[in-house]
């Protein structure tokens, strides 16, 4: 299997208007295990596990969700699946 961990450091106008809770609702529809937290910055951080396919789905998804065009800036950081996740979860 092509698991993958993913992190992604959204900018914009992304805290303060649910784009936490949309985050975790389009996880629900994936194979994906994860966290989704405000960062002190005003970024929005995801870090998220699963195969390279699903990962790639989830985040379009996202983009094509309603918090679409809250977002101004996506980076993405791949790395090696370290597990520890249950579910997908919002961290505060």
């Amino acid at each position: 299997m092509n698991r993958r961990r993913l992190q992604v450091l959204y900018s914009g106008r992304v805290q303060g208007v649910g784009f936490r809770y949309q985050a975790k609702q389009i996880a629900a529809g994936f194979e994906v295990l994860g966290i989704v937290r405000n960062l002190a910055d005003g970024r929005v951080e995801i870090e998220a596990e699963g195969t390279v396919d699903e990962l790639k789905e989830y985040l379009q998804a996202i983009r094509e969700s309603g918090s679409g065009p809250m977002i101004r800036g996506e980076v993405e950081f791949w790395s090696e699946p370290v597990g520890g996740f249950r579910g997908f979860e919002i961290v505060r």
